[in-house]
């Protein structure tokens, strides 16, 4: 589903320049024409995700899923851009064959006349047109009579840039950016379990239970001591205390402390503290289930405890996972330290270390993403002041994604922490040939540059977008809580690109800079110098008037 978007963004790109070409040049020249306008800004985009998704696949990564996911992507960019830049590309002047002899292009066959097509049925008109018949066969720009490009050209630009329109915009941005930063402040500090399992599983109904009845305690942490112990030693023992303060404890020596004390029994040195152990303690039938939770280890006729185990449950409030997390970096320093050599563990933890690491780690790694689009653009300076829009553009997609889909319950698992890092190069892909052809176009004013804009990559943008969310709708219907996590943020990662590239940038841009008074200056000095050129050659030789 994440490829998609970078792949299709390719295509209907290299199929807008090619439809931008005339048709009445060589195959080779409109095949330069449109590789020479897209095929620039659609590598630097995907390199760009190479090097994105290959920081992550890279050893320094730490999570595996994470890993593998990041190698896949390297491999499907690589495998699109050499598919769109090679067989993309010939069967573009596949196509461009057809068009010029007259063929169609789905049934390859010969296109009939105008006069023959008029005496057949609407259907008969509509297969059969190749949507020449009111216009020259080589047109200057046939791609002008696309629907979408007419709408854009004679509705959508002349709307956007309407005076009256451009408050209404800039309030919407204001609640767009509230809304966002709202949402920010709001995010959640882990990830809940629930999510991770598929919809309506038991597993799902066990964890709704257990989190509305049981939720004022921690889960069952297992403490392994895997070394042999003095347990007989009043040090030792105020030691195991002090580490088990705080818990509720499931314990053989607490139990066996407590059966010698009741007996009023004795037990201050090794033979004596195993002898009772093994010989009374342990055959009661209230205390044999913990012969499990001790493992003995005989050298000839002497008896060692060489591991056990006991187990600690923490009182807590209602933010169990919050609290566990705590109750983690409590324990496993005090196992560092300690002269007692011990474990603490239960299944949740893995989930429960990547809950800790769960806010910090999008917000360094999109942060990172920045800085690494500041130090490219740094080093492939199409126009500085593009690169500080571009910034912009892609901060505040990557904010309101963030903040929004903590407004939609979005946790912060590893689905939505990849989706964040994807989020920032589909901004990079969509925005910037919007952006670059604005700062680099020479009309006379900003308006003017950004109709221009919007004319030229909007109809690419909008088909890759659509085909984007249409390609997204299956995974409404997958039974899974992760699906419809990867549904949310990637509805909400191409919405927030769309609104941007065809609401808010096109009004922004009118007002601030860069300014388009230079290329005025310019015109001007031309237009000067050409008409005393003028002048001077009439005045040399008048015979040459109308030459002139």
């Amino acid at each position: 589903f994440l490829i998609s978007g970078h792949g299709t963004k390719g295509v209907f790109e290299l199929l807008s320049g090619w439809r931008r070409t005339r048709e009445n040049l060589p195959f080779k020249d409109r095949v330069a024409d449109a590789y020479s306008d897209v095929m620039v800004s659609y590598t630097m985009t995907s390199s760009l995700y190479f090097i994105a998704f290959g920081m992550g696949a890279s050893p320094f990564t730490n999570i595996e899923a994470v890993k593998v996911f990041c190698q896949n992507m390297c491999v499907s960019i690589l495998l699109n851009y050499f598919y769109i830049f090679s067989f993309f590309g010939s069967c573009l002047v596949f196509a461009g064959q057809l068009e010029q002899n007259r063929y169609h292009s789905i049934f390859c066959c010969k296109i009939p006349s105008a006069e023959y097509l008029d005496r057949k049925p609407m259907w008969f008109q509509t297969m059969m047109n190749d949507g020449h018949q009111h216009t020259s066969h080589h047109e200057t720009n046939p791609y002008q009579h696309h629907f979408i490009q007419h709408f854009l050209r004679e509705h959508y630009n002349e709307w956007i840039t309407n005076i009256y329109v451009k408050p209404f915009v800039v309030i919407l941005y204001l609640i767009y950016a509230s809304f966002s930063f709202m949402g920010c402040l709001q995010i959640n500090d882990g990830a809940n379990i629930i999510n991770l399992l598929a919809s309506e599983s038991p597993s799902v109904s066990y964890a709704l239970i257990q989190q509305k009845y049981f939720s004022n305690y921690s889960p069952v942490i297992g403490f392994y001591i895997y070394e042999p112990l003095e347990y007989w030693n009043g040090t030792v023992q105020e030691d195991l205390k002090t580490l088990s303060q705080g818990f509720n404890t499931v314990s053989w020596i607490e139990q066996y402390y407590q059966y010698l004390r009741v007996g009023n029994i004795s037990a201050t040195n090794k033979s004596d503290f195993i002898s009772i152990l093994q010989s009374s303690f342990l055959k009661k039938p209230e205390f044999q289930h913990f012969k499990n939770d001790i493992i003995f280890s005989k050298a000839g006729d002497e008896n060692n405890i060489i591991a056990s185990r006991l187990y600690l449950v923490a009182r807590t409030s209602e933010n169990t996972q919050r609290e566990a997390v705590e109750l983690l970096e409590k324990l496993r320093p005090l196992s560092l330290i300690q002269s007692i050599k011990f474990i603490v563990f239960n299944p949740t933890f893995v989930f429960m270390d990547h809950y800790g690491l769960s806010v910090t780690m999008p917000v360094l790694i999109s942060g990172f993403g920045i800085l690494l689009v500041l130090i490219l653009t740094f080093f492939l300076v199409i126009h500085p002041l593009g690169n500080f829009w571009l910034i912009l553009s892609v901060t505040s997609i990557e904010l309101g994604v963030l903040g929004l889909m903590t407004l939609w319950n979005v946790d912060m698992d590893c689905i939505s922490i990849l989706c964040l890092i994807y989020t920032l190069n589909f901004a990079i892909d969509h925005c910037a040939p919007l952006l670059y052809t604005f700062v680099l176009a020479t009309e006379h004013t900003r308006t003017q540059c950004i109709k221009n804009s919007l004319q030229e990559h909007g109809t690419a943008i909008l088909q890759n977008i659509s085909s984007f969310l249409i390609g997204l709708v299956p995974l409404l219907f997958v039974p899974s809580n992760l699906t419809f996590t990867l549904f949310k943020c990637l509805l909400l990662a191409s919405s927030c690109t769309l609104l941007h590239c065809f609401v808010i940038l096109p009004v922004f841009l009118t007002f601030f800079p860069p300014s388009k008074k230079h290329h005025k200056k310019k015109k001007r000095a031309k237009r000067k110098e050409r008409e005393e050129i003028e002048c001077i050659e009439i005045q040399e030789n008048p015979d040459h008037v109308t030459a002139v």
